[in-house]
């Protein structure tokens, strides 16, 4: 066993990267930062206001985003920050959020939820069940269609928004239209170390994913569970009646392989929409490649407005 594989040496090195993280966001991202996370794609105002959803596990601060114009209860897409469940930075997909209420014209609920190791498995999962749950159910109150709901994330939480659908499934709603899966994780029984990417030395690092997948499930055991590894072989369950996915992947990431066997999986039970492999890329490419950005969002906005039975947005 590697120290970063002991659960006292992961919790460690994980908070030691929050903290890192946190000093450099406040050293960078400041109103008029020009590296600023909100800066990215200015041709989408920031239309957004905060909101607390209350959970069995902990309150979730969420930022609602408005798409343009006077669209009376539009439908609602909820995405989840990428971060290794251990890294908190919803700020992160503020150019995603943007992009997706303008161009596939829903109110978009980006969630700030709880993070590793100070919360552990299987806290992130069942909170962020219980958010698409409220958004469901309280749709009225605060101006969307919680009847057209979408799920999707990048990386941890393309993982969290598998493990959403999944409870849906189980638990018989609420009713979600399609979940989109961005480059995520997928099987934490297998190493990081055994996992194969087609660089040598691919974004995603052994020692990282190592460091993650540990201090967010401490216990090697219970890593096989449906919420964790869906693309594990350990996972038999049917999955017919599961949302309907789209699938992300990177050419170059450390988990391609597990996110195309989920979505191979996903195809026998008759759930797979699309599987679009982003060739050239790595892990975490959208946060660096606006242009390979584009394209991707673009994508994820195209397949979000045909589930709502929406039209493209018309050009100025």
């Amino acid at each position: 066993m590697s120290l970063l594989a002991r659960p006292a040496v992961a919790s460690f090195a994980a908070k030691t990267m929050q903290s890192l993280t946190g000093l450099a966001g406040r050293r960078s991202s400041g109103p008029g930062s020009t590296v600023s996370w909100y800066a990215r794609f200015p041709e989408f105002p920031r239309q957004a206001r905060p909101l607390t959803v209350p959970t069995s596990v902990a309150p979730a601060p969420v930022t609602v985003y408005r798409p343009p114009g006077p669209a009376a209860n539009p439908p609602v897409h909820v995405n989840f920050h990428g971060g290794g469940y251990v890294m908190s930075m919803p700020e992160m997909d503020d150019g995603l959020c943007r992009f997706l209420a303008a161009e596939a014209g829903v109110v978009v609920v980006n969630v700030k939820y709880v993070v590793a190791p100070q919360h552990p498995f299987p806290a992130a999962p069942r909170q962020a069940f219980e958010v698409v749950r409220w958004v469901a159910e309280q749709g009225a109150q605060h101006g969307w269609d919680g009847g057209r709901l979408t799920v999707g994330g990048q990386s941890a939480g393309g993982g969290l928004a598998t493990a959403v659908a999944r409870q849906a499934l189980e638990q018989g709603g609420p009713s979600i239209a399609l979940q989109v899966l961005h480059y995520p994780p997928l099987d934490l029984v297998t190493s990081a170390k055994e996992k194969q990417a087609a660089v040598a030395k691919p974004m995603l690092r052994p020692w990282m994913a190592e460091v993650f997948d540990t201090s967010y499930v401490p216990d090697p055991s219970e890593r096989a569970d449906r919420l964790v590894s869906p693309a594990h072989p350990s996972d038999t369950a049917d999955l017919k009646g599961i949302a309907p996915a789209v699938v992300i992947t990177a050419e170059y990431d450390l988990l391609r392989t597990e996110a195309t066997r989920y979505a191979e999986r996903l195809g026998a039970a008759g759930a797979l929409v699309e599987h679009h492999d982003v060739r050239g890329a790595d892990h975490g490419y959208d946060s660096q490649d606006d242009e390979k950005a584009r394209e991707t969002y673009a994508l994820i906005a195209r397949h979000i407005r045909r589930v709502n039975g929406a039209e493209a947005p018309k050009a100025p």
